[in-house]
């Protein structure tokens, strides 16, 4: 028998992928999902092809005892509410970003997580996505020394040919272009250079072209970031481009340089002509092949049986969004610098 129960709360694509990955996992059972309404919650399920209960109500997923731990895939504005009352009834969370759309609630999240001492995990997956990996690991091995300026920039126009464009265009939901989606730049910075933002200026703007004009927030923003290492770094995040998905990653280095799956660096590859290429899964294969799910689950488990925190937990995280939401600050007085942290 499992170690752990498992519920999903919330039933569009990724809520699927948690589905499967906890199925796959063995420590865990899936024994619930819960949504808006029950039939939505049974589609899911028989989607899925599984074969577990349909709770009527989160409250009452959350009441079962053979729940251990639940995964919250609803959209954006419900994920405080819900997580904050997971944490309290003593169930561990994996929560799906954005975590908050609002300091006021991302600092309640915080507190009352932190309270609760559950154990938690934020989907920011590309963290065991195979470049992330590589480049972790490069970074470890001085493969470019230390690195002074950093950029990971986010191209996704996401429009009604996804589920999500419905609330994603809503400014109480969505909540800006970096917390919808350019969030993932920002986390990969603060994960590659292992150092805390101190200050950040952005500027935001819309092509107001059609399908996007509906989104109720500018759906383009470019951020400057200052670490408190003294590395510079920029985050462009736009979700209403006309292109194929695009995720940077540019770093330069005091011994040399990464672009993507691309390595310059004449002190390790002495007598380098170009690039050093290696094939891999990039980050923007991710909308055909590539959501690691199951590994970031997998960790989740593997966290929970060691007693342990996740790199990517609550409050973690809290520091990425934090980022963002100083930096769409800055974007609405028109770029004016803001100091980081504004959480107390």
């Amino acid at each position: 028998m499992a170690e752990f129960g498992v519920g999903v709360v919330g039933t569009g694509w990724v809520a699927g992928e948690h589905m499967v990955a906890w199925c796959a996992n063995p420590h865990t059972e899936l024994l619930g999902v819960c949504s808006r309404t029950r039939e939505g919650a049974e589609r899911k399920v028989a989607e899925v092809g599984t074969a577990c209960q349909v709770f009527d109500s989160y409250e009452q997923m959350l009441a079962d005892p053979r729940i251990d731990i639940v995964s919250i895939c609803s959209p954006p504005n419900m994920h405080v509410e819900q997580a904050v009352m997971a944490a309290r009834a003593g169930k561990h969370i994996c929560l799906e970003k954005a975590i908050a759309v609002d300091l006021d609630s991302l600092k309640h999240l915080r507190d009352e997580v932190a309270k609760a001492g559950v154990k938690t995990v934020v989907s920011f997956v590309l963290r065991w996505n195979p470049m992330f990996e590589t480049v972790k690991a490069q970074l470890a091995d001085d493969t470019i020394g230390k690195v002074f300026y950093a950029e990971s920039d986010y191209y996704h126009g996401i429009g009604p040919w996804y589920g999500q464009w419905h609330w994603n265009i809503k400014k109480a939901v969505g909540g800006s272009s970096l917390l919808s989606a350019g969030i993932h730049s920002i986390d990969a910075l603060r994960w590659f250079l292992g150092s805390e933002a101190v200050e950040v200026s952005s500027y935001s703007t819309r092509g107001n072209h059609p399908p996007f004009d509906k989104y109720e927030y500018d759906p383009t923003s470019v951020t400057m970031i200052k670490f408190a290492n003294g590395t510079l770094g920029k985050v462009t995040s736009s979700i209403e481009n006309v292109s194929p998905y695009v995720f940077n990653v540019f770093l330069l280095g005091q011994k040399g340089t990464i672009k993507d799956n691309l390595v310059w660096s004449p002190a390790k590859y002495p007598g380098q002509t170009s690039w050093a290429s290696y094939p891999t899964v990039l980050p923007d294969s991710g909308d055909v092949t590539h959501h690691p799910f199951q590994l970031e689950i997998n960790h989740f488990v593997d966290c929970i049986l060691a007693d342990k925190e996740s790199h990517t937990n609550v409050a973690d995280a809290v520091k990425s969004h934090e980022l963002a939401m100083a930096a769409d600050m800055s974007a609405a007085q028109g770029g004016v610098p803001v100091k980081l942290p504004v959480l107390d």
